[in-house]
């Protein structure tokens, strides 16, 4: 018996007399897996949430992803998804009802054979391999009061100049339409606007704010966001979709 075709066993018998729904594994205030939570929330898909401590992961996570970090996504047929952007993709190609990957939709500056989507993954890219880097340098200098502070918020400035200029000419990242990449990109950027509050609030980007603040005050951040017991603790089912 291979490790998946156990962990299902072990799940028909735990769900016995209920459909099979695919598992997420989560940690509520993980940048990674907040925007896992958001394009499941916004495909309608439903997945057994289960929510973790990293310093207490579940076994059963362990077995089928032992890199151990989060979000890690099981399906039904024990397929395992362990990057966060696969999962948000994994979810929009299951359904995406609101439009976030902008299907047949090409983007003015794009060459003709490259597709919206792929120019959101490369904004998304960009991001994830070099602003995320600079964020962490700046989170560091903060809580160490560094005396570099302001050159490493420099460093995250030059990205957040990229997003003003595109929400100058749009309501969102890519268009007057929202995609994957205003939700790939949000949690970041909310960690960012945390750093230095009030410099924040006063930084010259007023698109930046008013983009962060209309998600922050949303509904469907506010059900992402919930907090639930965890599932080592209460062994208790938590159903979670954007239904």
């Amino acid at each position: 018996m291979t490790m998946n075709e156990g962990f299902n066993k072990k799940r028909n018998k735990n769900n016995q007399g209920a459909k099979l729904l695919p598992i997420l594994y989560s940690l509520r205030n993980c940048p990674y897996a907040m925007r896992a939570r958001m394009a499941i929330f916004k495909s309608n898909q439903t997945v057994l949430l289960r929510d973790l401590v990293l310093s207490n992961k579940p076994e059963e996570m362990m077995q089928v992803s032992p890199k151990g970090t989060v979000p890690v996504l099981v399906l039904e047929d024990g397929t395992v998804i362990e990057e966060s952007l696969d999962v948000m993709l994994w979810a929009l190609h299951e359904s995406d009802p609101k439009g976030l990957l902008h299907c047949q939709q090409r983007s003015q500056s794009a060459s003709t054979e490259e597709s919206f989507l792929s120019e959101m993954l490369k904004l998304i890219n960009d991001f994830d391999n070099e602003f995320k880097t600079r964020l962490e340098q700046y989170k560091c200098a903060k809580r160490y009061q560094e005396d570099n502070i302001v050159e490493c918020r420099g460093a995250c400035q030059q990205y957040l100049q990229q997003l003003e200029q595109r929400l100058s000419k749009h309501a969102f990242l890519m268009s007057d339409k929202e995609s994957l990449a205003d939700i790939a990109l949000l949690p970041f950027i909310r960690q960012f606007a945390r750093v230095e509050r009030q410099w924040y609030l006063q930084s010259p980007y007023p698109r930046v704010r008013l983009w962060l603040n209309n998600y922050l005050q949303s509904p469907m951040f506010s059900k992402v966001m919930a907090k639930h017991p965890l599932w080592l603790d209460s062994q208790q089912e938590v159903f979670f979709s954007g239904c």
